[in-house]
Protein backbone atom coordinates (compact mmCIF):
# COMPACT_ATOMS: atom_id res chain seq x y z
CA UNK A 1 0.00 0.00 0.00
CA UNK A 2 1.15 3.51 -0.50
CA UNK A 3 0.21 5.70 2.15
CA UNK A 4 -0.21 9.58 2.00
CA UNK A 5 0.57 11.40 4.87
CA UNK A 6 -1.18 14.89 5.19
CA UNK A 7 0.75 17.68 7.25
CA UNK A 8 2.39 21.11 7.42
CA UNK A 9 5.54 21.46 4.62
CA UNK A 10 7.74 23.16 6.81
CA UNK A 11 7.82 22.25 10.29
CA UNK A 12 8.23 19.01 11.69
CA UNK A 13 5.83 18.72 14.63
CA UNK A 14 3.66 16.21 15.22
CA UNK A 15 3.63 14.84 11.73
CA UNK A 16 7.48 13.96 12.56
CA UNK A 17 6.30 11.19 14.69
CA UNK A 18 4.74 9.30 11.46
CA UNK A 19 7.33 10.33 9.40
CA UNK A 20 10.36 8.37 11.37
CA UNK A 21 7.82 5.58 11.51
CA UNK A 22 7.33 5.32 7.89
CA UNK A 23 10.92 6.37 7.37
CA UNK A 24 12.70 3.28 9.21
CA UNK A 25 10.34 1.66 7.68
CA UNK A 26 11.15 2.23 3.96
CA UNK A 27 7.25 2.42 3.34
CA UNK A 28 6.09 3.76 0.17
CA UNK A 29 4.19 7.13 1.10
CA UNK A 30 4.36 10.21 -0.17
CA UNK A 31 4.39 13.39 2.12
CA UNK A 32 1.56 15.68 0.11
CA UNK A 33 2.02 19.18 1.07
CA UNK A 34 5.67 18.74 0.11
CA UNK A 35 5.24 16.76 -3.09
CA UNK A 36 6.30 19.23 -6.21
CA UNK A 37 3.04 18.40 -8.11
CA UNK A 38 0.37 18.27 -5.59
CA UNK A 39 1.73 20.60 -2.70
CA UNK A 40 -0.15 22.37 0.12
CA UNK A 41 -3.32 22.98 -2.47
CA UNK A 42 -4.04 19.38 -2.41
CA UNK A 43 -4.10 19.06 1.86
CA UNK A 44 -6.10 22.62 1.64
CA UNK A 45 -8.38 20.77 -0.82
CA UNK A 46 -8.44 17.79 1.60
CA UNK A 47 -9.56 19.90 4.43
CA UNK A 48 -12.36 21.97 2.89
CA UNK A 49 -13.92 18.84 1.66
CA UNK A 50 -17.32 18.78 2.70
CA UNK A 51 -17.82 15.16 0.92
CA UNK A 52 -15.55 13.19 3.46
CA UNK A 53 -17.82 11.51 6.30
CA UNK A 54 -15.13 11.06 8.68
CA UNK A 55 -13.45 14.24 8.53
CA UNK A 56 -9.76 14.89 10.43
CA UNK A 57 -9.83 17.53 13.12
CA UNK A 58 -6.52 19.01 11.66
CA UNK A 59 -3.26 17.38 10.01
CA UNK A 60 -1.51 15.39 10.66
CA UNK A 61 -3.79 12.92 9.13
CA UNK A 62 -3.03 9.49 7.23
CA UNK A 63 -4.85 8.25 4.01
CA UNK A 64 -4.79 4.70 3.86
CA UNK A 65 -6.43 3.23 1.17
CA UNK A 66 -10.44 4.24 2.17
CA UNK A 67 -9.56 4.89 5.32
CA UNK A 68 -8.64 8.69 7.05
CA UNK A 69 -6.77 8.32 10.22
CA UNK A 70 -6.10 11.28 12.75
CA UNK A 71 -4.10 11.98 15.55
CA UNK A 72 -0.33 11.06 16.13
CA UNK A 73 -0.86 8.41 18.35
CA UNK A 74 -3.88 7.07 16.66
CA UNK A 75 -1.99 6.70 13.10
CA UNK A 76 1.02 5.18 14.83
CA UNK A 77 -1.55 2.70 16.96
CA UNK A 78 -2.75 1.69 12.98
CA UNK A 79 0.58 1.58 11.35
CA UNK A 80 2.91 0.01 14.25
CA UNK A 81 1.73 -3.36 12.95
CA UNK A 82 1.41 -3.04 9.47
CA UNK A 83 5.62 -1.80 9.41
CA UNK A 84 6.35 -4.19 12.21
CA UNK A 85 7.16 -1.58 14.51
CA UNK A 86 5.12 -3.01 17.59
CA UNK A 87 4.78 -6.49 18.74
CA UNK A 88 1.61 -8.36 17.27
CA UNK A 89 0.03 -9.20 20.83
CA UNK A 90 -2.67 -6.83 22.14
CA UNK A 91 -1.16 -6.33 25.26
CA UNK A 92 1.58 -5.34 23.32
CA UNK A 93 -0.44 -3.22 21.32
CA UNK A 94 -1.94 -1.21 24.02
CA UNK A 95 0.99 -0.70 26.07
CA UNK A 96 2.57 0.94 22.69
CA UNK A 97 -0.24 2.80 22.86
CA UNK A 98 -0.47 4.02 26.40
CA UNK A 99 3.48 5.04 25.85
CA UNK A 100 2.72 7.25 22.92
CA UNK A 101 -0.46 8.93 24.56
CA UNK A 102 1.97 10.01 27.43
CA UNK A 103 4.10 11.22 24.57
CA UNK A 104 1.80 12.96 23.23
CA UNK A 105 1.11 15.10 26.40
CA UNK A 106 4.44 15.20 26.66
CA UNK A 107 4.48 17.18 23.39
CA UNK A 108 1.59 19.63 24.53
CA UNK A 109 3.50 20.55 27.42
CA UNK A 110 6.32 21.09 25.13
CA UNK A 111 4.33 23.58 23.31
CA UNK A 112 3.08 25.22 25.79
CA UNK A 113 6.17 26.82 26.89
CA UNK A 114 6.16 29.22 24.20
CA UNK A 115 2.61 29.66 23.97
CA UNK A 116 1.17 29.68 27.62
CA UNK A 117 -1.39 31.57 26.99
CA UNK A 118 -2.77 30.85 23.34
CA UNK A 119 -1.89 29.61 19.74
CA UNK A 120 -3.25 32.54 18.14
CA UNK A 121 -0.96 35.01 19.54
CA UNK A 122 2.67 35.60 18.61
CA UNK A 123 5.44 34.28 21.29
CA UNK A 124 6.36 38.08 21.80
CA UNK A 125 2.79 38.89 23.59
CA UNK A 126 3.51 35.92 25.98
CA UNK A 127 7.23 36.22 26.56
CA UNK A 128 6.69 36.69 30.42
CA UNK A 129 4.39 33.95 30.82
CA UNK A 130 6.49 31.73 28.66
CA UNK A 131 9.30 32.21 31.11
CA UNK A 132 7.27 31.32 34.22
CA UNK A 133 5.52 28.53 32.14
CA UNK A 134 9.25 27.25 30.45
CA UNK A 135 10.80 27.08 34.35
CA UNK A 136 8.00 24.79 35.92
CA UNK A 137 8.47 23.07 32.57
CA UNK A 138 12.22 22.26 33.41
CA UNK A 139 12.02 22.11 37.05
CA UNK A 140 8.93 19.56 37.60
CA UNK A 141 7.50 18.50 34.70
CA UNK A 142 10.72 17.72 32.45
CA UNK A 143 12.42 15.14 34.95
CA UNK A 144 8.67 13.68 35.77
CA UNK A 145 8.61 12.46 32.30
CA UNK A 146 12.34 11.77 31.94
CA UNK A 147 12.06 9.63 35.32
CA UNK A 148 9.02 7.68 34.00
CA UNK A 149 10.40 6.86 30.48
CA UNK A 150 13.86 5.97 32.32
CA UNK A 151 12.60 3.03 34.83
CA UNK A 152 11.01 1.48 32.26
CA UNK A 153 14.09 1.23 29.91
CA UNK A 154 15.61 -0.05 33.88
CA UNK A 155 12.95 -2.98 33.71
CA UNK A 156 13.32 -4.01 30.32
CA UNK A 157 16.35 -6.16 29.16
CA UNK A 158 17.16 -4.55 25.92
CA UNK A 159 17.91 -0.78 24.98
CA UNK A 160 14.27 -0.40 23.96
CA UNK A 161 10.44 0.35 25.43
CA UNK A 162 8.69 -2.30 24.38
CA UNK A 163 10.94 -5.26 24.16
CA UNK A 164 13.75 -6.65 22.22
CA UNK A 165 12.42 -4.69 19.01
CA UNK A 166 12.94 -1.44 18.29
CA UNK A 167 9.04 0.21 18.15
CA UNK A 168 7.55 3.12 17.19
CA UNK A 169 7.32 4.46 20.57
CA UNK A 170 11.13 4.35 20.68
CA UNK A 171 11.20 6.53 17.16
CA UNK A 172 9.01 9.12 19.08
CA UNK A 173 11.28 9.14 22.31
CA UNK A 174 14.25 9.67 19.58
CA UNK A 175 12.57 12.53 18.65
CA UNK A 176 11.77 14.01 22.03
CA UNK A 177 15.33 13.94 22.87
CA UNK A 178 16.16 15.49 19.71
CA UNK A 179 13.67 18.25 19.95
CA UNK A 180 14.23 18.90 23.46
CA UNK A 181 18.26 18.96 22.71
CA UNK A 182 17.00 22.17 20.00
CA UNK A 183 15.03 23.65 21.92
CA UNK A 184 16.65 23.51 25.67
CA UNK A 185 20.08 23.00 25.58
CA UNK A 186 21.66 24.18 28.45
CA UNK A 187 18.51 22.39 30.57
CA UNK A 188 19.69 18.92 28.49
CA UNK A 189 22.84 19.27 29.18
CA UNK A 190 22.56 19.05 32.74
CA UNK A 191 19.46 16.23 32.59
CA UNK A 192 21.37 13.65 30.30
CA UNK A 193 23.89 12.52 32.88
CA UNK A 194 20.80 11.49 35.17
CA UNK A 195 19.09 9.43 32.07
CA UNK A 196 21.98 7.28 30.31
CA UNK A 197 19.50 5.07 29.38
CA UNK A 198 17.44 7.12 27.56
CA UNK A 199 20.28 8.99 25.80
CA UNK A 200 21.87 5.14 24.88
CA UNK A 201 17.92 4.73 23.60
CA UNK A 202 18.30 8.15 21.14
CA UNK A 203 21.74 6.98 20.21
CA UNK A 204 20.49 3.44 19.00
CA UNK A 205 17.77 5.06 16.74
CA UNK A 206 19.68 7.24 15.72
CA UNK A 207 21.95 5.09 14.27
CA UNK A 208 19.69 2.82 12.55
CA UNK A 209 20.19 2.53 8.63
CA UNK A 210 17.23 3.80 7.11
CA UNK A 211 17.08 6.50 9.65
CA UNK A 212 20.42 7.32 9.51
CA UNK A 213 20.09 7.90 5.58
CA UNK A 214 16.46 9.91 5.98
CA UNK A 215 18.12 12.01 8.65
CA UNK A 216 20.80 13.12 6.50
CA UNK A 217 18.93 13.94 3.62
CA UNK A 218 16.60 17.01 2.40
CA UNK A 219 13.51 15.09 3.43
CA UNK A 220 14.00 15.92 7.45
CA UNK A 221 13.21 19.47 7.78
CA UNK A 222 15.01 21.24 10.47
CA UNK A 223 14.06 22.57 13.57
CA UNK A 224 13.08 25.58 13.33
CA UNK A 225 10.98 29.03 15.00
CA UNK A 226 8.16 27.78 13.96
CA UNK A 227 7.30 24.53 14.92
CA UNK A 228 6.75 22.17 18.53
CA UNK A 229 10.41 22.59 19.42
CA UNK A 230 11.64 26.10 19.25
CA UNK A 231 14.94 27.24 21.25
CA UNK A 232 14.66 30.90 22.34
CA UNK A 233 17.74 31.59 24.92
CA UNK A 234 15.60 33.22 27.34
CA UNK A 235 14.03 30.30 28.30
CA UNK A 236 16.78 28.12 28.39
CA UNK A 237 18.71 30.83 30.75
CA UNK A 238 17.76 28.76 33.70
CA UNK A 239 19.72 25.58 32.28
Amino acid sequence: MRYELYYWPTIQGRGEFVRLALEDAGADYVDVARDSKRGMAAMTRFMESRSIARPPFAPPFLKAGKLIIAQTANILLYLGPRLDLVPKNEASRLWAHQLQLTIADWVSEVHDTHHPIGGGLYYEEQKAEAKRRTADFTAERLPKFFDYFEQILKHNPSESLLGKKVSYVDLSMFQMIAGLRYAFPRAMARFEPKYRRLVALHDCVFARPRLATYLASDRRIPFNQEGIFRHYAELDEQG
